[in-house]
């Protein structure tokens, strides 16, 4: 795969997995022995894992959840994206009830694809730092 289509696979990974929910387009796009290097601990790495968070995690305490890619760097077989999911918080989020304020969480992820799939994600984000204002609110 070229550089240009491993970027378009991320682009649409988080466009119609994360933002949209889409199931269809999230078992096209993983390899089947994807791996998630930042998975928490006890958390499963593999795809249930991925899903798990998108779908159990963010979309019922982030209302019109949105990701916004900032910038896209690739090499070779890997696509580092910076970006910002943002939402509403009306539904619980890691057991913080809603608090109707907007979130933000910066992000920043390295994928190494292989034939225009998710093989493995290594990511950095501010969830804790989100979590952590929102105990105050």
């Amino acid at each position: 795969m070229s550089i240009e289509s491993n970027k378009a696979a991320v682009r649409r990974f988080n466009l119609e997995v994360i933002q949209e929910g889409n199931k269809t387009s999230f078992n096209n796009l993983m390899a089947h022995n994807f791996i998630n290097h930042s998975a928490p601990e006890g958390a499963s790495n593999g795809p249930e894992g991925m899903w798990h968070t998108f779908q159990n995690i963010l979309k019922p305490a982030l209302s019109d959840l949105r990701v916004t890619i900032q910038d896209q760097i690739a090499e070779g077989d890997k696509v580092t994206t910076r970006k910002t999911i943002t939402g509403i918080h009306e539904g619980v989020l890691l057991g913080i009830p809603p608090t109707h304020k907007q979130v933000v969480i910066d992000v920043i992820d390295v994928v190494r694809l292989e034939n225009g799939r998710y093989a493995e994600h290594w990511g950095m984000n501010s969830l804790a730092s989100v979590i952590a204002m929102l105990k105050q609110a």
